[in-house]
């Protein structure tokens, strides 16, 4: 069961003079549901950037199943141990919603045809099937769009997933769906869900909340 920790962490952008983050303490562990809230600019965008190997930060530690970051190769921690969800979907245009899935897979060296296999079943599972597999972004609507990032995500075999506002490009019955996958992601598999979020939907019904402000955090569930 991933665990994923922040110990005594700040950060500063070059050249400002004042830290974005000051000592945030916090941890994730995998079966939950974390949603990190607080006002725009407050650093919620920045502390997933910094878990997600992205930026490093001015001072502290950050370590996963007691490995610090700073011992691994980030490419391959983000390839294997994280996966972000984007509100934007970030899906490739140009390839359909199973090869978006299969294509994580096949990087990492699995066989063309044992990847299609893997990636059908994951879209089976969160509702992305028939010939909405074959179909490219564009023809498919925002949830399903989401959906399939979320199954790409799964792909990876990364059982940490950052999520960035992953609802805020949907209605309300597709934002619904997306937080119903993530909740029976962290429930039934023990994924560990770190969600960056305005909405205080997800954090309702999240496990765990997380507030910052003036960039400093505090569970406040």
């Amino acid at each position: 069961m991933a665990r994923l920790e922040l110990e005594n962490i700040f950060y500063r952008y070059k050249g400002a003079n004042k830290d974005v983050l000051k000592d945030v303490n916090c941890s994730f562990k995998g079966g939950q549901v974390n949603a990190i809230v607080g006002p725009s600019g407050s650093g919620k965008t920045t502390l997933l950037s910094i878990m997600a190997g992205l930026d490093e930060p001015t001072q502290g530690r950050i370590s996963i199943d007691d490995q610090d970051l700073k011992d691994l190769d980030l490419d391959e921690y983000r390839r294997d141990s994280v996966s972000m969800i984007f509100q934007a979907f970030q899906l490739f245009p140009l390839l359909t919603a199973l090869e978006n899935v299969s294509f994580p897979m096949e990087y990492k060296g699995v066989p063309k045809e044992e990847a299609r296999k893997k990636g059908k079943e994951v879209l089976d599972s969160i509702g992305v099937d028939g010939d909405k597999q074959s179909r490219y972004p564009s023809n498919l609507s925002g949830g399903e769009q989401q959906r399939v990032a979320i199954g790409r995500t799964l792909a990876t075999g990364a059982r940490v997933i950052l999520a960035d506002e992953p609802t805020g490009n949907l209605d309300d019955e597709n934002s619904d769906r997306i937080i119903d996958i993530l909740k029976q992601l962290a429930h039934e598999q023990d994924f560990c869900v770190i969600i960056v979020t305005h909405d205080m939907e997800i954090a309702e019904a999240s496990d765990n909340v997380w507030r910052i402000k003036d960039g400093t955090i505090e569970q406040v569930k």
